[in-house]
């Protein structure tokens, strides 16, 4: 039985149980700590002990991240920790079971002020994994990331549209050719555009990994390129084969030519580089000159160049597949994306062009057919 008493101006009660008796305040009138009591009462009659130690939130997502999130790749480990630091800048010192459906919205907005609404959407994806183990755990009782709204700061574009249209792609891809002989670095931006590879599946390629025969890439691993912890596995074991143009593949083949020093006979091994691979720095910069040299700096609709990265040439690659109408189904396979979804929602912004286009195409199939007939055309 519960028994409540006032602490200057708030409510506590009082619970009989052993090993030491459960208390808890700070409630504002007598009538609410009745109401906390019972709950705890019916969960003590169904053999539940609560869990009432209050818990800094940025403390148990910390402490989740490194018990759950254990097997994930470091790129995406450190989004994890890029959502953790945001959680610190908003709640530092609050506790999880102290926030409310609404305090929790009203950070989710005022994030979005200053990113897409793709990075608002992975950050509560993170928050939401974390709060729905927290209640299973018992430490809170209410999911407060439960129908929360995700917004985005409109300017800021998503990466995925930063990408390069077909005219540009196809200059790109010449000029790539023409000045493979300045550095390794153009072969790298090279088989960037034409695979749609990631950075870290890019720079951990082995000789052995390209079949000349059959024209064919292996991607089973990466290089970790940021801490120089050497090989690592494929984002979301994305490991895959992919065919590759005999062109690009040409230029490599006559590079292995050379007998190769390099360490694990990487193909992007780099002495000078701290982590032995080329840095995804330079390579950035090298592409940047090499879009300024063509005249592809781009602008957005507020006047402010869009710059294009080497992981900007994987959604080219992407978006150029897919304005060709190779199935989405394939590209989300070649790309090594967990699931078509994924595909189709980083792509929406072409598939939606798309979808007008055969919007127009499936009018225009069934009105020229009625014209042909209304003509005396057999068709």
């Amino acid at each position: 039985m519960a028994s409540f008493q006032k602490r200057g101006k708030t409510w506590q009660y009082t619970i009989s149980h052993k090993p030491k008796p459960i208390r808890k305040g700070g409630f504002k009138t007598k009538k609410e700590a009745q109401v906390a009591a019972s709950i705890i009462e019916e969960e003590l009659r169904k053999g539940i002990v609560p869990h009432l130690r209050e818990i800094p939130f940025d403390e148990y997502f910390l402490q989740w991240l490194h018990d759950y999130k254990t097997d994930i790749v470091d790129i995406t480990f450190e989004r994890y920790e890029n959502t953790h630091q945001a959680i610190v800048d908003r709640f530092k010192g609050k506790t999880i079971q102290s926030i409310s459906k609404r305090d929790y919205q009203r950070f989710l907005n005022e994030y979005a002020l200053t990113h897409a609404k793709e990075t608002t959407r992975k950050l509560n994806i993170h928050i939401r994994a974390c709060v729905r183990e927290a209640i299973d755990e018992g430490i809170i009782r209410v999911d407060f990331t439960r129908d929360a709204i995700v917004t985005g700061n409109v300017a800021a574009k998503k990466p995925e549209e930063k990408h390069l249209g077909y005219e540009e792609t196809e200059t790109l891809l010449n000029e790539l050719h023409n000045r493979l002989h300045r550095s390794l670095g153009y072969y790298l931006l090279l088989l960037g555009l034409t695979t749609g590879m990631r950075f870290g599946e890019l720079v951990g390629l082995t000789r052995s990994d390209f079949d000349f025969t059959n024209n064919e890439i292996t991607i089973n691993k990466t290089w970790d390129y940021k801490k120089g912890e050497g090989f690592q596995p494929t984002k979301d074991n994305s490991d895959r084969v992919i065919e590759v143009d005999k062109e690009t593949l040409g230029v490599f083949e006559e590079l292995f030519d050379a007998p190769s020093t390099a360490l694990h006979d990487l193909v992007f091994f780099s002495e000078q580089s701290k982590y032995r691979v080329l840095s995804n720095e330079a390579m950035n910069k090298l592409l940047r000159n090499t879009l300024k040299y063509l005249g592809f700096d781009k602008i957005n609709e507020n006047g402010e160049k869009q710059t294009i990265t080497v992981h900007g040439l994987r959604h080219t690659h992407a978006s150029i597949l897919l304005y060709k109408k190779v199935s989405i189904y394939y590209v989300s396979e070649r790309l090594g994306h967990a699931t078509v979804d994924t595909t189709m929602r980083h792509y929406a912004h072409v598939i939606k062009e798309l979808r007008e286009q055969d919007t127009k195409i499936s009018v225009d199939t069934f009105k020229n057919m009625r014209t042909k007939v209304k003509e005396g055309i057999d068709v």
